[in-house]
C-alpha cells in the first residue's frame, strides 16, 4: 500500500472507529435497528384490528411508512431496488384500505393495477390468505390443511414438531389454529379490486413425488375438517395453546422475532383470547420493542422492525474494535463483555429435543430470548471475549468460563454430517418443506456453509490444531464448495458473504491458502470486484443465476472481501486489495460512517430479507483494521450473519 493511501485509511479508520465507540450504549450494547418490507407494518395494524387496539395514532403512522415505501409503480419489494412482489404488495394495499385511503386514489390504483396483472390475490403466498381469511376476504376452505393434531405426531415421527425448524414450529402451529377455528372478523369493504379473476393452478407435480402425495393427504384432511373428532380436537388445541404460552420469551415475544409473535398473536385470538389474556397482554407490550419512530411529529412515522439484535451487533463491534487496535482493556469493551456475559442463557430451550444430554449455554440474538440460542450467535460471543483482558483475576476467570461453556455447547450441536445449523442439530428433514403449508420460507435447519465457517474459526481458537470438531467440520465445508469455487450464504447476500466465510474459516484450522479449494474461492473473489474497486452482489442472486456475485459496490460486502483476501495472505500491495481499500477509504461519509441503502441481510433465501444498519460500519472497521496491522488478532474473528 502506497504511503498515500495508507495514510488515508489511518484516517478513515480513526474516524470509522471513534464512530463506532460513540455509538454503544451505557449499559455497554450496541443495536442497530434493523430494515426488512412493508409486510411486518401491514400484519401489525391487521392484528391490531382484530384485538380492537388498533389506535388511530398508530395507524396514521404505519400508514405513512407504508406509503413511503411505494415505489413509484405503485409496487412494494422485500428489499430496496427489487422487483415489485405481489403478496407485499397485496397486504401493504390491505393494510392501507383498513387505514382509510381510498382505492380510486393514485397510489392505491396503481398498486391494484399490479396486483390484477400478476394473478391478483388468487396467486398470493399461504400467510397473505391467511390474513384475507381472517377478514372473510377468501375462503378458509380454499387454503392448504395443518391440523394443529400435528401436536400429537411422537416427536420422533417424520413430520413430528421437531422435524421444522424453530422458526417455523413458532409460526405453523398458531396458524394451524387459525385454520382449524376458521374464526372470521368483517370489515366494512372488501379488496375485490385486486382479483384478477383467474383461479388459482391447482399444483401439478409428478405422480410419485412426494409433493403430489402431501395434495393427495390433504384431500383426506379436509375430510376430516369437516367433521373433526372434537375430542382429539380439543386435546390437539390445549396443546397447541400450552406450547405457545411455553415458547414465550420473558419480553413477551416469540424468538424476539416481530412476525412470529403476530402469528402466536393470530393463533391465541384464533381460538378466542381477549387482549387482557396473560400470554396476549405480555405479547402486546413486547410488540412495542419493535417500533421505530422517525424524528418529524408533523407526518410521524412508526415502521416495526423484524428482529432486535443487540448480542450480534455488541460481539460483531467488539471484534471490530480490537481489529481496530483498541486496547483490549479499554473500558467500553470490557463493558460489552460484561454484557454480553450477563446474557448467556443457562435454560435448557428446544435444542435439547436433538442434544438432550449437553449442558446449557449458548447465546441468542435479542435482548430476552433465552429459549433459542443460536449457534451463529454463540460463535460471535466466542470470540470477542476471547478479545477483551479483564480487569482483575476474577474477571479474566469469568471470561475464560463464559468462552468454555460457550465451546462445549457449539462441539455438542456439531451435526452429525460434520456442519452447524443456527438453531438446532440435525434438522434435515427432506419431506417437512414440501407440505403444502409450507410455501415461504424454509421449514428445516440443515447447517448452512456460513455459520459452519463462523463456527469453525471461532474454535479454530480454543482448540487444539487437528481436534477431531475441527476436522469434521472442515471436509463438510470443502464439500459444500461449489463448482465455480463459490459457497452459498444463507444468512447474508450471498456467494460474496459465503465464500468469505468459508475462506477464512478454513485457513483459520490450518488448510492452505494456496490449496485447491482456497484458490477457487479466492479466483472467484477477484473475478466478481466490481470496476470501482469494491464488491456486491444483488440479492437477486438467491434465485437469478445470473447476479451471481454481481451487484453495486457496498461497504460490508467489500469489507467481507478484502478480510478474505486478508486471511489468505494477500498482502496490502497487492492491487486488487488496494483498490478495495480505497473504495472504502474513498466512500467514507464526513462523520466517519458508510452509506448502505441496499439490503446485505438474509431471512429466508428468496423471500425475506435485511437491512443492518451497523454492518456498513463494522465490517470496514475490521477490514481495515485488518490490512493496516492494528488488530492483535488481525485474522481470527467471525464474519457476518
Amino acid at each position: 500500500m502506497d504511503n498515500r493511501l495508507e495514510t488515508g485509511a489511518r484516517e478513515t479508520l480513526r474516524r470509522a472507529t471513534g464512530w463506532l465507540l460513540d455509538a454503544q450504549h451505557e449499559d455497554g450494547w450496541w443495536w442497530g435497528h434493523m430494515f426488512t418490507n412493508v409486510t411486518l407494518d401491514a400484519e401489525d395494524l391487521l392484528l391490531r384490528e382484530l384485538y380492537g387496539v388498533r389506535t388511530p395514532e398508530l395507524t396514521a403512522a404505519a400508514a405513512n411508512w407504508i406509503r413511503a415505501e411505494q415505489r413509484d409503480d405503485g409496487t412494494w419489494a422485500t428489499f430496496p431496488g427489487g422487483p415489485g412482489e405481489l403478496s407485499t404488495t397485496v397486504e401493504a394495499y390491505f393494510a392501507l384500505r383498513l387505514a382509510g385511503d381510498d382505492p380510486d386514489a393514485p397510489h392505491m390504483a396503481k398498486a391494484a393495477a399490479f396486483c390484477r396483472a400478476n394473478g391478483g390475490i388468487e396467486r398470493t403466498r399461504m400467510a397473505t390468505r391467511i390474513w384475507l381469511a381472517v377478514f372473510g376476504l377468501w375462503p378458509w376452505e380454499d387454503l392448504p390443511v395443518l391440523p394443529p393434531e400435528i401436536m400429537l405426531v411422537p416427536r420422533r415421527a417424520p413430520l413430528g414438531v421437531p422435524s421444522f425448524s424453530g422458526w417455523s414450529r413458532i409460526a405453523l402451529i398458531p396458524l394451524s389454529m387459525a385454520r382449524a377455528e376458521r374464526r372470521v372478523h368483517r370489515l366494512d369493504f372488501d379488496v375485490d379490486e385486486l382479483r384478477s379473476g383467474v383461479p388459482r393452478p391447482a399444483p401439478d407435480y409428478p405422480a410419485l413425488s412426494v409433493e403430489n402425495a402431501f395434495v393427495r393427504i390433504n384431500g383426506l384432511l379436509e375430510h376430516y375438517e369437516r367433521r373433526p373428532l372434537r375430542r382429539v380436537r380439543a386435546l390437539a388445541m390445549r396443546r397447541a395453546e400450552n406450547w405457545i404460552a411455553d415458547h414465550q420469551e420473558v419480553d413477551g415475544t416469540w424468538l424476539g422475532v416481530h412476525l412470529l409473535s403476530v402469528f402466536c398473536l393470530l393463533g391465541m385470538w384464533a381460538a378466542g383470547h381477549p387482549v387482557h389474556h396473560p400470554v396476549v397482554r405480555r405479547a402486546f407490550a413486547g410488540l412495542t420493542r419493535f417500533e421505530v419512530w422517525d424524528a418529524d411529529e408533523s407526518r410521524p412515522r412508526r415502521r416495526m422492525e423484524c428482529v432486535t439484535g443487540p448480542v450480534w451487533d455488541t460481539s460483531l463491534s467488539v471484534i471490530a474494535l480490537t481489529d481496530a487496535g483498541v486496547d483490549p482493556a479499554h473500558p467500553a469493551l470490557r463493558r460489552a463483555a460484561d454484557w454480553l456475559m450477563a446474557e448467556e442463557i443457562g435454560d435448557r430451550g428446544d435444542w435439547t429435543l436433538r442434544r438432550p444430554g449437553l449442558a446449557a449455554s449458548g447465546w441468542a440474538f435479542s435482548f430476552d430470548n433465552d429459549i433459542f440460542p443460536d449457534c451463529d450467535d454463540t460463535s460471535t460471543v466466542v470470540s470477542a471475549l476471547g478479545r477483551v483482558r479483564g480487569a482483575d483475576q476474577t474477571a479474566r476467570a469469568a471470561l475464560a468460563g463464559a468462552r468454555r461453556r460457550g465451546v462445549d455447547w457449539l462441539v455438542g450441536m456439531q451435526s452429525t454430517n460434520g456442519g452447524w445449523a443456527s438453531y438446532d442439530a440435525d434438522n434435515n428433514s427432506t419431506i417437512a418443506g414440501k407440505l403444502p403449508f409450507c410455501d415461504f420460507g424454509e421449514a428445516t435447519d440443515p447447517p448452512s456453509a456460513d455459520v459452519t465457517a463462523h463456527v469453525l474459526e471461532a474454535l479454530a481458537a480454543e482448540l487444539p490444531a487437528g481436534h477431531p470438531t475441527l476436522r469434521r467440520g472442515a471436509l463438510w465445508l470443502l464439500r459444500e464448495q461449489e463448482e465455480d469455487g463459490a459457497w452459498f450464504g444463507r444468512w447474508g447476500a450471498n456467494y460474496v458473504y459465503g465464500t468469505s466465510a468459508a475462506v477464512i474459516a478454513l485457513v483459520a484450522v490450518g488448510v492452505p491458502a494456496e490449496g485447491r479449494a482456497v484458490a477457487r474461492a479466492l479466483d472467484w473473489l477477484r473475478r466478481h470486484q466490481n470496476d470501482d474497486g469494491g464488491w456486491g452482489e444483488d440479492l437477486r442472486s438467491y434465485h437469478d443465476e445470473s447476479w451471481r456475485g454481481r451487484g453495486v459496490s457496498t461497504p460490508s460486502q467489500t469489507a467481507w472481501a478484502l478480510m478474505a483476501l486478508h486471511a489468505a495472505g494477500y498482502p496490502a500491495e497487492e492491487d486488487r486489495v488496494r483498490r478495495g481499500i480505497a473504495w472504502l477509504v474513498d466512500n467514507q461519509r464526513s462523520d466517519g460512517t458508510w452509506a448502505e441503502d441496499v439490503f446485505t441481510g438474509t431471512g429466508f433465501p428468496g423471500d425475506f430479507y435485511m437491512g443492518y444498519p451497523l454492518y456498513r460500519q463494522i465490517f470496514p472497521v475490521m477490514a481495515l483494521g485488518r490490512y493496516l496491522g492494528s488488530g492483535a488478532q488481525a485474522s481470527s474473528t467471525v464474519m457476518a450473519r
